[in-house]
């Protein structure tokens, strides 16, 4: 269970996540502050989101390609 937690903090502090991170945190008082409106940091907040979970997917399909041998559907 241990390393379990110990992965996901390793995970977690990538430079990917860590710009995704910081950049959420940046819009977000942005926002708050009133220097740009609730829809532009929806805007690029989701265009930030969908860009970290699509490449979490991407490189999950590939793991997945591998572990079957180029096969993408099982037989």
């Amino acid at each position: 269970m241990h390393s379990v937690w110990l992965t996901r903090l390793n995970n977690l502090l990538c430079v990917k996540s860590i710009v995704t991170i910081v950049l959420t945190a940046v819009f977000a008082y942005l926002s708050i502050t009133g220097k740009i409106s609730g829809h532009d940091f929806l805007t690029v907040f989701s265009v930030v989101i969908a860009f970290y979970f699509g490449t979490q997917s991407q490189r999950l399909n590939e793991k997945i390609l591998e572990s079957t041998g180029g096969k993408d559907t099982p037989s």
